[in-house]
């Protein structure tokens, strides 16, 4: 498994991003409901793996199915990491994941946890930079990949808690791959 790789933010990553956007829009009209660019890659600054992460919600999972030929066709392909409430899909350039697609329904889509963070740091530069030097420390330790979002997660339980109590929202666990 390869060594993590965080770097400085990037200001082309809004780009790729709605470059990936629109051409999932054209490959599968009418699917999707909203789509957004979330993650680290989507908050101005933050240092972040070079993945582009979306999301998209959807009517209903089921509804995807039809269309994964064409998400395919944009190098979209379905990946399974125990997570049972989306479905996700991973495009890869040269080998190396570039982009990552969470697909949820349009039921779940105010309540992400993904969408809510990524908001709450963009609004909060200081807790930006601290979860940026938490995910450098861990880089820097020599933290295995496998090991690397379960190491992250009590800041970003924290702050994600935190981002929900703004919106007036209860606490939600943030881990969701496999056994919690």
């Amino acid at each position: 498994m390869a060594a993590v790789r965080v770097v400085d933010y990037d200001p082309d990553w809004p780009r790729q991003a709605s470059a990936a956007m629109d051409a999932l829009r054209a490959a599968a009209p009418g699917l999707f409901v909203a789509l957004e660019h979330i993650g680290s890659t989507a908050v101005p600054g933050l240092a972040a793996k070079p993945v582009i992460d979306l999301m998209a919600a959807v009517p209903a999972l089921a509804d995807v199915r039809p269309y994964e030929p064409a998400l395919a066709a944009l190098g979209f392909l379905p990946h399974d990491n125990g997570m049972t409430d989306r479905l996700l899909y991973v495009r890869t350039e040269a080998g190396v994941r570039s982009h990552i697609l969470h697909v949820v329904t349009r039921n779940s889509w105010p309540t992400r946890n993904q969408r809510i963070l990524r908001d709450y740091l963009r609004a909060h530069p200081e807790e930006a930079a601290r979860y940026a030097g938490l995910k450098r420390s861990l880089v820097a330790a020599g933290t295995p990949a496998r090991d690397y979002a379960r190491a992250k997660t009590a800041l970003v339980q924290e702050l994600t808690d935190r981002a929900r109590a703004e919106r007036g929202l209860p606490p939600e666990p943030v881990w969701e791959k496999g056994p919690k």
